[in-house]
């Protein structure tokens, strides 16, 4: 494997679109894109054109240099560009350079390594400094952060907003109501409030503080189940209901820690025989109306690992729950995921071995088992 990392940039149409659209594209046909800059905007340099987007990524390719640069030049033609033998720079929809090749020096006619005057370019050295700081040129034995200190270019730069998403969002990016389920304990609130701010949607959470009867069923789970229960329905419909109608009118996502139909898991565990049959009438009645999401991540977690978690947060309320009843919910669960697969895309993930709290690789790995059953539902 070797790590590559290539310059983007688009002066043409949806520039931004261009730029996701290039990254994505390169992360099918060439490898796993890591890091992603900073977009930045500058002026055509070098000839009257339109302004440019610019960014700069790394990537973990098996591709040989000429071979990889073959493939980016294919990106570049599949997304419009046409590469003029006429003399001087052009518009062009997407532009895609090979800065480095892990220290790689070479250079042929159709390709030299490193980048020839990258050192020169400002909107070359800013992004790539941002993600590369110490990255040493083979030639010029200097950091990128000094190339960029040392450089005379006055081009005039400015750091937009807009941001450009890691290909493990893209096919999340096509769902705009993303819920994730899991048992007590499996990280649904932290993935959720994590996908969410990737996505800019809008995070979802489930209102256990506010919810009276909670405390008082941890203590006297006979007595106060139904209430319990009942409550969490008729919070949960409305809750998600209110959101639907604030999706109609900011054209947002949204990303909830919880499915509405979790009611009749936890029901089926903490209800009498004669209760039951009631609540799920009431529940079938009130889901028909309810806003549905288009994906579900259901977090599979070994019950002792989830109560690990549960005393780790530090819930006093939850302290008092007992493994046997989270292995319970796992078993319902498990019997619940084929209802789910009735209603949207459900993707299982096995979380047991990763914790993506404390470890951001984790959270990458989450994402590429998630991305992996997408692509084959696709």
């Amino acid at each position: 494997m070797a790590l590559a990392y290539i310059s983007i940039g688009s002066n043409l149409g949806n520039r931004l679109a261009y730029l996701q659209q290039g990254i994505d594209a390169c992360s099918k046909r060439i490898g796993s894109v890591y890091a992603i800059s900073a977009v930045i905007e500058t002026p055509a340099v070098g000839f009257d054109g339109n302004p440019f987007l610019n960014a700069c990524f790394s990537l973990e390719t098996t591709l040989d240099a000429p071979k990889l640069m073959q493939e980016l030049l294919a990106v570049e033609t599949h997304h419009g560009r046409t590469r003029s033998k006429a003399v001087g720079y052009q518009n062009r929809t997407l532009d895609l350079d090979l800065l480095f090749y892990e220290d790689l020096i070479m250079s042929n006619a159709s390709l030299t390594l490193p980048h020839p005057s990258m050192e020169k370019r400002r909107f070359v050295l800013q992004p790539l400094a941002e993600i590369a700081p110490n990255k040493v040129h083979p030639i010029l034995k200097k950091t990128t952060t000094s190339l960029l200190t040392e450089c005379s270019d006055n081009t005039e730069l400015s750091t937009t907003t807009l941001t450009l998403l890691h290909p493990s969002y893209a096919n999340l990016k096509q769902h705009d109501f993303i819920c994730i389920e899991g048992i007590i304990g499996s990280g649904k609130t932290t993935l959720a409030k994590t996908l969410a701010a990737k996505l800019s949607y809008k995070t979802l959470q489930e209102r256990f503080a506010d919810n009276p009867f909670l405390p008082k069923f941890y203590r006297k789970p006979k007595r106060f189940a139904f209430p319990l229960e009942l409550s969490f329905l008729a919070d949960r419909f409305k809750q998600i209901n209110e959101e639907a109608e604030q999706l109609d009118l900011f054209q947002s996502g949204v990303v909830s820690d919880y499915h509405m139909s979790k009611s009749l898991v936890f029901a089926q565990n903490t209800l009498s025989e004669d209760e039951y049959p009631l609540f799920k009438q009431l529940f079938e009645l009130m889901s028909r109306s309810a806003n549905q999401p288009s994906l579900c991540i259901y977090l599979r977690q070994k019950p002792i690992r989830a109560k690990a978690n549960i005393k780790k947060r530090g819930r006093s309320y939850e302290q008092q729950i007992e493994i046997e009843y989270l292995e319970k919910l796992a078993t319902g669960y498990d019997q619940h995921v084929p209802f789910l697969r009735t209603q949207m895309t459900v993707v299982e993930v096995d979380v047991s071995d990763l914790d993506f709290v404390l470890h951001p690789d984790d959270l990458d790995e989450l994402l590429r088992r998630v991305n992996a059953q997408l692509d084959v539902n696709a």
